[in-house]
Parts: structure tokens; sequence; C-alpha cells
């Protein structure tokens, strides 16, 4: 069974203003010469962590990490303004040019995966492969699954008592809006009480085995806040884009190989989302692993993502 790298520290770290308001941290680390490859971070919201390095061999790949827009260590912290899909795109082409990069392989999961279908969907001749997991079409089913009854709330309907439970019975008529509106308040500690709480719902669905290290990085105060109010201003303008975006436009993928890899039972982004991909996507490849759900950080797909990527480096060095 892999595991993951060794911890590794950046051997450098740039602040890349990207507009008016937003300043993006991005960091590099393992070998400067090596295949350059993106990290992906999930949410949106949800920024990166020093775990994220260690998906790949410091010596053969040069490991780039960046917080999106209003995440992590990127300012304004859990900003919306100026914040979309087109945008975060617009980041990651101006992080390549930045870093003097011509083609690069991209890794997402989650929205991670989303992010960077949508580039690779804009930019083809910039993505040399892809490695991919948790896929998350952005679908209006694939919202409703998680955030209206009759989903994951059947799975989890203890989580999804608590989850509901911090609205009013009037609120609950609309979850995602009546979210939103705690998040963009003006009073915050109703704000942050929201915050933790739709970021634990997330937490406690995204793996088999129950995870504290993985509920308490959802709940930790700064990691809640981003991801809950980035969320719930993508989910309500529909991810900024047009219906089933990824599915329509997956021709564009024709000549760009990729892995995915996806928890057979993930309650956060069920495995039909993988297998439409998969089926759009010719030269893409989808491991179903067994025994897990959503999180990078369970054994079988840590296990996975590391062999995919150890793979990719062997075919492009």
């Amino acid at each position: 069974m892999l595991v993951l790298f060794p911890h590794i520290k950046p051997y450098t770290i740039h602040q890349l203003s990207v507009d008016d308001i937003h300043t993006l941290h991005v960091e590099e680390s393992g070998n400067p010469k090596g295949l350059p490859v993106l990290f992906i971070h999930g949410g949106p919201g949800a920024g990166c962590n020093e775990e994220n390095r260690r998906f790949f061999d410091p010596n053969l790949y040069r490991i780039i990490l960046f917080d999106q827009r209003g995440s992590g260590l990127s300012t304004p912290h859990a900003e919306l303004k100026n914040n979309t899909t087109q945008a975060l795109v617009s980041d990651m082409e101006s992080i390549r040019t930045h870093l003097g990069i011509s083609r690069w392989v991209l890794f997402g999961g989650s929205w991670g995966s989303t992010l960077a279908l949508v580039y690779a969907e804009t930019y083809p001749e910039r993505v040399i492969s892809m490695v991919l997991r948790g896929i998350f079409l952005c679908r209006d089913q694939d919202i409703e699954w998680f955030y209206q009854p009759g989903g994951a709330s059947r799975l989890f309907p203890d989580a999804w008592e608590k989850f509901v439970n911090h609205l009013s019975p009037k609120e609950q008529n609309n979850i995602l809006k009546s979210y939103y509106q705690h998040l963009t308040g003006a009073d915050e500690v109703g704000c942050m009480s929201a915050a933790k709480t739709w970021a634990e719902w997330e937490g406690v669905c995204s793996t088999l085995q129950p995870n504290p290290h993985v509920i308490n990085y959802f709940t930790n105060p700064h990691t809640a806040m981003s991801l809950a109010r980035i969320e719930t201003h993508y989910f309500m303008n529909n991810v900024f884009l047009e219906p089933n975006h990824i599915i329509k436009n997956a021709h564009k993928l024709a000549n760009t190989p990729g892995i995915i890899v996806h928890g057979r039972y993930d309650v956060v982004c069920p495995l039909d989302n993988a297998y439409e991909l998969n089926k759009a996507w010719p030269k893409s490849t989808l491991e179903i692993i067994r025994d897990a759900g959503h999180s990078a950080l369970e054994l079988g797909i840590t296990h996975a993502l590391v062999s995919a990527t150890n793979q990719v480096v062997r075919e492009h060095s």
C-alpha cells in the first residue's frame, strides 16, 4: 500500500496580485527542474495545507500549491467580490505565466477536480495530464443531493438534523439561501456559528470511517469561514457555469490524458459524477476505490493517487 511522501517545506513562496482586491499565496516545493504539477484544492474555499505537497515525489516533481481567492493564506480572507470560476481559471493562467511554465500536470479533488476540468477545457494545450479525485460536476442534481433533503441526508440523518436545525423552520424551506444569508450578514458571531455548522456537515460526510482529523480541519474557524462563505456564494450562482458545462465541453479534452480516482461510497460527490465524466472523456481511466468515501486521506484513495502521480511522472520524464 503506497503512502504519502515525507513532509517537505516550500523552497519559495510568491504573493501574486491578480486584481485590485485579491493577492494569491503561491508556493513551490520539490525539484525546481522537475515535472511541474499544480495542486488545486477543494471547496471552493478550503485552502491548501502541508499534506497536499506529499502526493508527489519531490525528487521528480516541481510542486506548485496555491490558495484560491479568499482561501487559505490568500487575501483578503473569505472575500466574495470578484470571486468566480472564470476568475480562478484566469488566476491559474497568471500563475503559469508568472512561473514561466509552458505546460503542466493538474491534480485536483472535489471542487479541485471541477476547476481543473474547466481550466483544461479552456486551455487544453497547456495541460500535460490530469489526476483527479472525487469528481464534482457541479450539476444542479449534485448540489441538491448534498444540500437538500432526500440525498445525503438519508445516509447521515443524525448529522443532517444538526445541520438543518441551525436554521429556523421557515429558513429550512430554502437551506442554501438561508445559510448564505447568515454567512453574509452583519452578525459576526452568527456568521461564525453558521460557518462551523456548514463545514462540519461536509467534514462528517467526507470519510467512510469517522475521522476526527478531517472534521477538525473543516471546522477550524479560519477554514470554516472561507469554505462556508465561498461555497454558498458559488452554489447560489450555479458556480458561474452553464448547466452541465463540464460534460458538454468534454470533447475539448480529446487529446488530454487523465486518471480519475473515486470512492465507491463517496457521499459528498456520488460516483455517478466520475462515471459520467469517464464516459465523456475518452482518454481518461477510472479507478473505483471499493472501500472509500470522499476524502483524499482514506488509505485506498491515497494509494491510488500516489500511484497515479508516479505513473504520470514516469510517462513524461
